[in-house]
């Protein structure tokens, strides 16, 4: 029997026994492969559906063994995810057969499947891992491996199929992604020809890249490290682990373990092994990746199986090293046929890999000769070697480096390979690498430390634990090791803990039938208080023996027999033969009957407090001492029948006090401790012996324990209740008994005093938070214990002011005499004053200096977070969070304990909800800073810090900035909600997607937009009505009309380029449906009849592909409706390819568009080859000016090769000329310029510098047309040098300004130097230009080149050249035209010059001119027609100019300015455009009007060109929707000169002057400046009021204007700051000095902005004036707001479920309350307070100060916490901080607290008081002179008095000899320096004067 004693003494219990079985093998049960089985099917999925049924049955029973069981797998983890409600669960992957079964199970609920997969073939392994996917976001995958390929599946439902090119023998996850180990065939070593060896490690980092070699590291001991392949076929991989990233290796043939780290290859390595050197011997040696590369290649090449091998002889080696293929990897994996194969996400695909394995010398049919000789197969013919150079090597990814090696033992067994490899950490947190050697059954542990780089693991010490098998316990810092014996020990790192007890499993070292007996001896009652096990155990024991396998008798087939009934038949009882699925502290039991239990392993502590207290002692002990102490509590704690959790704080005392050398039966209160429960005789100290065999003396020990007294005195109490009279003889007896002393040989007796003061640390970390208060009031119990008897009289002074009746209960107090005091260690910070919290806090408050204040790092978080927020806010010390920590937190540190310290924010993981379990007084600082914060926030806080100040709008709009930095957000479902329109003709005319919700508060007023679409939607047939005279035929009437309608076609044909822009980036596509283009209809209808007008019916000539241009761009409008955040993939912009050929315009056109919203660079490079092959004009164009603009100055390569092909001069003088169509060389040349924007690039400048003046050529080329080319070169020139003004870096050899000029005014050719010299040898025989420039054709290319190189540079030098000249002879030179395109480059050059007035505009006429116009007399000389035409256009270039100056500006004086030009006649257009620049995005009702009059004119000279220049300035009015606006950055101005070039098409396929596609290049001019506030509760658009401030500039002071949003905004870089204003919202600004990416973020995302409503407040929409609010002042009653204040009314401020409540229970009267009429209305007051001021989380405050106070009134208090935290808010209201906030008059108020309750509050707390000391004086007399104190009551009230008045201990008072004091100024100067305040003076003054003297002294002063 003592036997069991000793058993049970060194044992743990373990809890929570179930019987396990994979919750997989159950599920796939229901699996429709096993309908006709008994048993699951083991055969591949396809045969079994192929077959008829019955043949596929015999079959598959035949193959049913019992090996069946092998077959099946499992992997058990902890799952924890963010989106479910279970914060932790367990995952199950299961895997047999072709099935992979994922299930989740938690405690709280039951298994259920997650995904189950089937696949093709068996399933060789399974996987869980995190894998990276396209956009660095970690993705949880499954892969599953099959023999040929495998399956990797994702959480987010990616699927891919990687098939695999050799058979793989392992898969390893890691933190990379995958990697593979290659399958050995036996025949390897024996080759004939020495060759090198394959790498055997592969890597495989996303299931689209390729697989690469893994290149290794090793450390030589006598060369350097070298970098090779991994080739050696004799290391296996064990173990693979992501954090930190190793690989452990074993060596077959010298028997040891290696430590690799595991990291991405750096670029050195990956040149040095592609590099590949001279041949090394060694069989690690290099491998030549030539030979590797074709390997792997030849495998993607997927050769027919014929040919399997090349001999890598053939290869030519240096030619490998130098292949170019190095670099094109870098960004995407090269599209080879092995990439292509696992892209297609069929598994069919993958049977060639079948040869694949061969050639990787595995072949699947061993038996074919030519399996296993790499020499040249006779038919591999010579022209398979051709291919071999051009093969790119592949690229490794990833390199192990070797950290450790196992030193190799003298005798080498064979097979010491590791069985289990895992990584554990001990309780003083050290890791431990284990592997787990199975022949010898030995663990072998290695210590490992991280150093600083993280790469770079220290290996130590190795030690070994005799073990079967072992599993670690993540949670507990713990491992369970099966001994050989066969019974179970926990070990925490290398140090043994304890024996764990199975309950209802044998003990391998008792015998059968003692243990039988055992099961029904009484003794076991003793468990009965155990923990949560108590019931398991209960259940378990009820029969004899247990039986496991009962309760799995479904699922094992095998044991059918229950095994109690065999029982007495089996010699051999079941044990544990194997551990495995560790979960956290659960780990599966493996017995050797094969049924599984799982159990759990108990932690060290459940209780709060006593994991608290454990850390503390942690962390100040040594760390051997921590360990044995923390062992020694474990095993108490968790012995068999271990307390209860209420109980597991005495328990703990108990021990500690034991450990530190107290004799806790002899010391009073302790002693007590244990009648609350019986305790094992366990803590009694008593040595225990360390044989396994008992004895006698055991048993005889526990008879006579007080162990055994207690429980049969227990059941004697339980007879007669004797209880109470036993304990007060327990005392008597106590008195009478000799002093107290201490064992000084306890383990932790030196460390009393270190663990004294971490206790009262924690104490004082207890204090904050009012959750863990009544832990904090057990813990002074011990404390003050331990502060008796080290003499700390302060510390006892401490604990008694803040428990006075508490601490006064204890008396004893132990004596340690001199020479045990010296044993003890002292440490250096425990010091006579106790660091107090609050007293800290208080000092601050009163602006003292402050010492740092101590703290545990770790443990006392919320200590160091108070601390700094007060150094921060009160002290007002920005550095207090970085710099200047030290100087308010003093760090203890410990031996064992190195800890980093960074706070990284202000509040660090704290939140509100944290917050409200902080004290209310040490709160309220806090609280007021939060207030402060969320009155005036800066916008740019992040979403946890919005969240902390209770700002919605300011975390709705961090979260959306968040969002979008993650990943590219699908725009706003709020905001783009498109309203369903009924009407079908609404539906078609490509306008539908507009926000109506934002428009309609724009133009709240009118339909304009309606009136704008009416005027741009083409899809309906347009309206012909030509009168019938009589004396006209029928036959002409039908040409007539036919006519008529070709005359409104030129119109129709001109809209959709300017419904592009009024829909700009308005829709996003569904990404399964085409995008919807409206039709261009040409068709008209004659009233009154409506009958059809068509203009195919032949009776009049119409021109030959009229449409052709017109639905290009109707193709550009529809795709330029796709917003650039929406999510289009290469997939969708293929799939909207249309299938007739004449819709082949309109889709170039869409292709064009998505270069322009960002959306073609997607487009897969194969497409993009594709199309342009195709020879479609169109196409090509749309394409060419798509691609450019996506790659706006990014100087793209791969773009530049596209352009260059298009354009002769680019190319080599020797290459074939292309036959490239006149446009699309156009457009690849504007491309360039696209691509090099600004870039300055000196070659292209010099090309496109030459094109500009291309002379034709002999063979007609380069005739027709050549204005647009010239023009296009000019703008292509201008756009690379953009800007770059005379510092254009290495082009002043090309004299280029020079050169322009030349251009621009004519003169001699100049001979071309350069590439072109050939080209251009012989004349045109057509075209006689002779060597002079033809200015006509190269002027306005010219001109605008030199304006956009000069662009605002004010050049004065360069704008004189483009003056008009002043003499009649020079302008009769110059074209009209020319002299607009010279005075609106003449003055974007001189930028800052224009100024928005008619004076400016006229002074750039020439005198000439401004003499002569209007004059009646003239000179015969003159010709009044030149003088007026070139009048016009020289205005209109002004006006142009005025329009570029303030595009998108709105600015009324160039509005007014431009509409006072507006009747010139010819270049109304211009002006037109100028004026929609102007006010662009702002739907200005003016020039709508102008716009809509245009419209209707289509007779006349209202050419096509008219109609495209007026619809385009409708366009740009609307742009967006009212959503965009003109920039005028250089870029934006080069992109509208492009599109507003001002000479526009004369029919709609006229290119001749300009391309027609470049008009819709405007788009990249545009951007979002509206801004929309959105109400963050109803999340729709609404009004408010914003004060927008603008920068100083020199043409204006800094200046503020109010706007009404949703408005649209200057230009970002004019602001100074975007303020929303009160009162109806919460204020916010935002501050552009920081820069403006924040406004830009949000104006990008749809403008929105949110806003939240004060309470109480009506939005403007309701309530335009404010007058209908509830705070709006009453006429009647001013200042009676509490009075009429009704309950019921709050839910108009406040929809907050706890405030209602409240508002409803506590401030409502009935009859039940009538007599508490005044605490009802104060509820009332405090509520209307808490809730029209919005901070309602004051209500717990404003009630916690009035019951303080009425506590203290009825003098009830027996902790003076809440004393604490009133003269913390007292303090606060008289702090600097406050009173300076109220002298500033700073908005707001001063306090969150209300006026005038707190006065009233202090008035009855002072009251209280001074009436206990007139009655009491004497008392607080005694106390202060140091007499000791009787009576309770008294006590209570005199520590109240004593917190409250701040009045330090008595140290303290006697050191400054205050009773010697004789006048009150006196006094003053002592009490100012005991920083005790004035106030406390006035009370303590007449007791140390005496009355009389104290009046004296003062009135004296």
């Amino acid at each position: 029997m003592s036997n069991v004693y000793e058993e049970r003494a060194t044992m743990i219990a373990a809890g929570e026994l179930q019987s396990f079985g994979p919750f997989g093998r159950e599920h796939c049960k229901n699996h429709p492969n096993a309908v006709n089985l008994q048993l699951r099917q083991l055969q591949p999925a396809s045969e079994l559906w192929s077959s008829d049924g019955a043949a596929g049955l015999v079959g598959s029973l035949q193959e049913v063994t019992l090996q069946e069981k092998k077959r099946e797998c499992w992997l058990l983890r902890k799952g924890s995810s963010v989106d479910s409600d279970e914060m932790e669960y367990d995952e199950e992957l299961y895997a047999a057969g072709n099935m992979v079964i994922w299930s989740k199970g938690s405690k709280s609920q039951a298994s259920h499947v997650y995904k189950a997969f089937t696949v093709d073939s068996p399933v060789q392994q399974v996987n869980l891992l995190y894998c990276i996917p396209e956009q660095e976001i970690l993705e949880k995958t499954v892969c599953i491996v099959q023999s040929s390929c495998v399956n990797v599946h994702s959480v987010t439902g990616k699927d891919f199929i990687s098939p695999l090119p050799f058979q793989v023998s392992n898969l390893w996850p890691t933190k990379f992604g995958l990697l593979l180990e290659r399958k050995n065939s036996a025949p390897d070593a024996s080759q004939s020809p020495p060759r090198e060896p394959l790498p055997t490690v592969f890597s495989m980092l996303h299931p689209l890249d390729e697989i690469a070699p893994v290149v290794c590291r090793p450390t030589g001991l006598f060369e350097a490290a070298r970098v090779q392949y991994v080739s050696d076929s004799t290391m296996k991989i064990v173990f693979s682990n992501c954090e930190p990233s190793i690989v452990m290796t074993y060596d077959t043939v010298q028997c040891i373990h290696s430590v690799w780290a595991l990291r991405k290859v750096t670029p050195d390595e990956q040149s040095t092994v592609l590099k590949c050197p001279e041949q090394v011997d060694t069989p690690q040696g290099l491998m030549p990746p030539s030979f590797l590369t074709t390997h792997l290649r030849n495998v993607s090449r997927m050769d027919s199986p014929g040919s399997p091998f090349h001999c890598h002889a053939l290869h030519n080696q240096n030619r490998m090293t130098s292949s170019p293929g190095l670099h094109s990897r870098t960004h995407s994996p090269s599209i080879s046929s092995m990439a292509a194969l696992s892209r297609s996400h069929s598994p069919g695909m993958a049977a060639p890999s079948f040869s694949v394995a061969a050639r990787f010398n595995m072949s699947y049919h061993s038996s074919s000769p030519r399996g296993h000789s790499f020499l040249p197969s006779p038919n591999s013919t010579a022209n398979e070697s051709v291919l071999v150079p051009e093969m790119e090597p592949i690229v490794p990814d990833l390199c192990i480096e070797q950290l450790w090696s196992e030193t190799a033992s003298s005798h080498r067994e064979m097979s010491c390979q590791a069985s289990k490899v895992f990584i554990t950490s001990d309780l003083c947190e050290n890791k431990y690498l284990c592997f787990l050697v199975e022949s010898h059954q030995q663990l072998r542990c290695v210590k490992f430390i991280e150093s600083n780089n993280p790469s770079q693991l220290i290996f130590a010490s190795v030690a070994t634990i005799p073990a079967k098998d072992a599993a670690p316990l993540q949670d507990i810092d713990a491992m369970l090791v099966l001994e050989a014996n066969g019974s179970l020990v926990l070990y925490t790192g290398v140090t043994r803990v304890s024996k764990v007890f199975v309950p209802g499993l044998l003990s391998p070292t008792f015998s059968l039938s003692n243990h039988v007996t055992h099961l029904s001896t009484p003794m076991d009652s003793v468990s009965t208080p155990a923990k949560a096990t108590g019931r398991h155990i209960g259940r378990l024991e009820e029969v004899a023996m247990p039986s496991p396998v009962s309760e799995l008798r479904g699922s094992t087939k095998h044991h059918e027999t229950s095994w109690l009934g065999d029982y007495t038949f089996q010699q051999s009882v079941p044990y544990i033969h194997a551990l495995r699925d560790p979960v956290s502290s659960r780990v599966t039991l493996e017995l050797s009957n094969g049924t599984m239990l799982r159990i759990t392993i108990p932690e060290i502590a459940t209780s709060e407090m006593v994991r608290k207290c454990l850390q503390a002692v942690r962390f100040i002990l040594p760390k051997e001492t921590a360990m044995k102490v923390l062992i020694k509590w474990y095993n108490i704690y968790n012995a068999p029948g271990g307390p209860s959790a209420h109980l597991e704080w005495n328990l703990f005392v108990t021990c500690f006090m034991t450990l530190m050398g107290y004799n806790t039966e002899r010391l009073g209160w302790t002693r007590n401790l244990h009648f609350e429960v019986p305790l094992s005789p366990v803590i009694a100290p008593k040595k225990a012996r360390p044989s396994d065999t008992g004895s006698d003396e055991d048993w005889d020990y526990m008879w006579c324990s007080d162990y055994h007294r207690q429980v049969v005195f227990r059941h004697a109490c339980g007879a007669v209740s004797l209880e109470s009279t036993d304990t007060s003889g327990c005392e008597e007896s106590l008195s009478s008994t000799p002093a107290l002393h201490l064992d000084p040989s306890a383990p932790l007796f030196p460390h009393i005093p270190a663990l004294f003061y971490v206790l009262h640390l924690l104490y004082e970390e207890l204090k904050l938070d009012e959750l863990q208060r009544s832990g904090g009031r057990s813990l002074v119990g011990l404390l003050q214990q331990l502060a008796r008897d080290l003499q700390l009289e302060e510390y006892i002074d401490l604990y008694w002011r803040d428990y006075p009746s508490f601490i006064t209960t204890f008396k004893e107090s132990c004596i340690i005499d001199q020479a045990q005091m010296e044993q003890m260690q002292r440490p250096s910070f425990l010091r006579a004053e106790p660091p107090c919290v609050f007293s800290w806090l208080s000092s601050c408050l009163r602006g003292e200096e402050v010492a740092p204040f101590p703290y545990l790092p770790g443990i006392c978080e919320r200590t160091k977070l108070l601390v700094l927020s007060y150094a921060l806010y009160i002290i007002g010390d920005d550095n207090a969070t970085s710099v200047d920590v030290s100087k308010y937190l003093a760090k203890l540190s410990a031996g064992g304990f190195v800890y980093s310290f960074y706070i990284h924010v202000l509040y660090l993981g704290f939140t509100l909800k944290d917050l409200e379990s902080v004290p209310f007084g040490v709160a309220l600082p806090i609280r007021d800073a939060i207030y402060q914060c969320r009155e005036q926030p800066c916008s740019d806080w992040s979403e946890d810090v919005c969240l902390l100040i209770g700002r919605q709008d300011l975390t709705k709009q961090a979260h959306k900035v968040t969002v979008a930095k993650g990943k590219a957000t699908v725009g706003l479902g709020l905001m783009l909600e498109a309203p369903a329109t009924t009407e079908a003709e609404e539906e078609e005319d490509g306008m539908t997607d507009l926000n109506q919700d934002v428009i309609s508060l724009i133009w709240s007023q009118d339909l304009r937009v309606h009136e704008a679409r009416r005027l741009l939607q083409s899809s309906r047939p347009v309206r012909v009505s030509v009168v019938h005279l009589p004396e006209v035929s029928d036959h002409e009437y039908i040409e007539e009309k036919e006519n008529k309608l070709l005359q409104l076609c030129q119109r129709t044909m001109a809209l959709p380029v300017g419904r592009g822009l009024f829909t700009l980036f308005s829709y996003h596509p569904v990404p399964t449906e085409p995008l919807p283009v409206p039709k261009l209809n040409l068709t008209g209808r004659a009233p009154p009849q409506n009958t059809m007008v068509d203009l195919n019916s032949g009776n009049i000539d119409v021109p030959p592909n009229m449409t052709s241009w017109s639905s290009f761009h109707n193709g550009v409008a529809a795709g330029l409706k796709i917003a650039p955040a929406s999510q289009v993939d290469s997939a969708w912009i293929a799939y909207n390819k249309p299938k007739s050929p004449e819709l082949a315009n309109e889709y170039a056109g869409f292709l064009m568009a998505l270069g322009l919203n960002g959306h073609l660079t997607k487009l897969a490079t194969l497409n993009i080859h594709d199309y342009l092959t195709k020879g479609h004009e169109m196409t090509s164009i749309g394409l060419l000016l798509g691609v450019s603009a996506a790659k706006l100055s990014t100087m793209d390569m791969s773009i530049t090769r596209l352009l260059s092909i298009h354009i002769p001069a680019l190319l080599p003088p020797t290459s074939t000329e292309l036959d490239v169509p006149h446009n699309v060389q156009v457009a690849a040349v504007v491309g360039i310029g696209l691509v090099y924007q600004g870039t300055g690039h000196r070659h292209n400048a010099e090309v496109l510098l030459a094109e500009i003046g291309r002379p034709p050529g002999p063979e007609m080329e380069y005739c027709t047309d050549r204005e647009s080319y010239s023009l296009a070169a000019g703008l292509a020139l201008g756009m690379v040098c953009l800007g770059h003004g005379s510092n254009l870096i290495g082009m002043s050899d090309l004299n280029v300004p020079e050169q322009l000029y030349q251009y621009m005014v004519g003169g001699h050719r100049r001979t071309h130097a350069g590439i072109n010299r050939e080209k251009h040898k012989s004349p045109s025989y057509q075209i006689k230009e002779g060597d002079t420039i033809n200015v006509d054709v190269t002027c306005p290319g010219a001109t605008l080149a030199l304006a956009m190189i000069y662009l605002k540079t004010n050049n004065r030098s360069i704008a004189d050249w483009l003056k008009a000249p002043d003499t009649m002879f020079l302008l009769d030179f110059i074209k009209p035209e020319f002299l607009l395109l010279r005075t609106l480059a003449r003055c974007i050059i001189m930028w800052d010059e224009i100024l928005p007035n008619s004076e400016w505009v006229s002074s750039n006429v020439p005198q000439i001119i401004q003499e002569n116009i209007g004059n009646p007399v003239v000179s015969e000389d003159l010709n009044m027609e030149t003088l007026a035409q070139a009048h016009d256009y020289i205005i209109a270039g002004a006006c142009m100019a005025v329009g570029f100056r303030f595009a998108g500006s709105a600015n009324s004086d160039a509005f007014d300015c431009l509409t006072g030009h507006y009747n010139l006649q010819t270049c109304l257009s211009m002006v037109l455009l100028a004026l929609s620049m102007v006010m662009a995005g702002s739907g200005n009702l003016k020039v709508l009007q102008l716009c809509r009059f245009l419209h209707k004119r289509t007779s006349g000279e209202m050419n096509y060109g008219f109609h495209m220049a007026h619809h385009m300035a409708l366009g740009l009015l609307f742009l967006g929707g009212g959503r965009y606006t003109l920039s005028t950055s250089n870029s934006a101005i080069a992109a509208l000169l492009c599109a507003l070039y001002p000479h526009f098409p004369a029919h709609s396929t006229d290119n001749r002057y300009h391309l027609q596609a470049l008009r819709h290049l405007g788009v990249l001019a545009a951007e979002p400046r509206l801004l929309v506030p959105v109400d963050v509760d109803t999340l729709k658009p609404c009004y408010a009021l914003l004060d927008v401030t603008y920068k100083e500039t020199p043409w204006y002071e800094e200046t503020t204007v109010e706007l009404m949003a949703p408005t649209m905004l200057p230009e970002l870089q004019l602001l100074k700051k975007v303020k929303v204003k009160g009162p109806r919202y919460w204020e916010l600004s935002i501050d552009m000095s920081k820069g403006t990416q924040h406004l830009e973020s949000i104006l990008s995302r749809d403008g929105v902005l949110y806003v939240k409503l004060r309470a109480g407040q009506l939005p403007y929409k309701d309530d335009p004036r404010g007058w209908k609010s509830l705070l709006a002042p009453n006429v009647n009653n001013r200042n009676s707001e509490v009075r009429t204040f009704k309950p019921e009314a709050i839910s108009t401020f406040t929809s907050d479920a706890a405030l209602v409540s409240f508002a409803e229970y506590f401030c409502k009267s009935s009859e039940s309350v009538k007599h508490k009429r005044d605490t009802l209305a104060l509820f009332s007051a405090i509520l209307y307070e808490c809730v029209t001021q919005e901070n309602p989380e004051m209500l717990p405050t404003y009630i916690a100060i009035d019951q303080a106070v009425r506590t203290l009134e009825q003098t009830e208090m027996c902790e003076t916490f809440a004393l604490w935290q009133m003269r913390l808010v007292l303090e606060l209201c008289e702090s600097r901080v406050l009173q300076h906030r109220l002298r500033e008059g700073a908005q707001g108020r001063g306090l969150l607290l209300s006026s005038e309750f707190l006065p009233v509050m202090k008035n009855s707390a002072d009251g209280t008081l001074d009436r206990w000391l007139t009655d009491n004086s004497h008392v607080l007399r005694s106390y202060m002179s140091g007499q000791s104190l009787t009576e309770d009551m008294l006590s209570n009230m005199l520590a109240c008095f004593l917190v409250y008045h701040s009045i330090p201990c008595l140290s303290k008072l006697s050191a400054t000899h205050l009773e010697g004091s004789t006048s009150f100024p006196e006094l003053l100067l002592k009490f100012s320096q005991l920083g005790i305040p004035v106030r406390a003076l006035l009370r303590l003054g007449p007791l140390l004067l005496g009355t009389a003297g104290f009046w004296t002294g003062q009135l004296a002063c």
